[in-house]
């Protein structure tokens, strides 16, 4: 017989836990279409660059070890 009770229970916690996280979507400040694109863009710029310098480092290096380390 506990057995209905605790099903009862775990829905009414369920129900409240959504309830909860469409209030709280409610609350957000969502940004504009122009601000999306902007941001998006300027996260294409950073990644792109820092790929740039980052692969720039790599490719000196193993230059570096190939050159001194392994006599190539």
């Amino acid at each position: 017989m506990t057995q209905p009770s605790v099903q009862k229970k775990r829905g009414f916690f369920l129900f409240r836990y959504f309830s909860e996280i469409f209030n709280e979507l409610k609350k957000v400040v969502w940004l504009s279409r122009r601000e999306v694109a902007y941001l998006t863009g300027m996260v294409l710029i950073v990644v792109i660059i820092t790929g740039i310098v980052l692969g720039g480092l790599d490719y000196g290096f193993t230059t570096l070890v190939n050159r001194f380390f392994v006599g190539g």
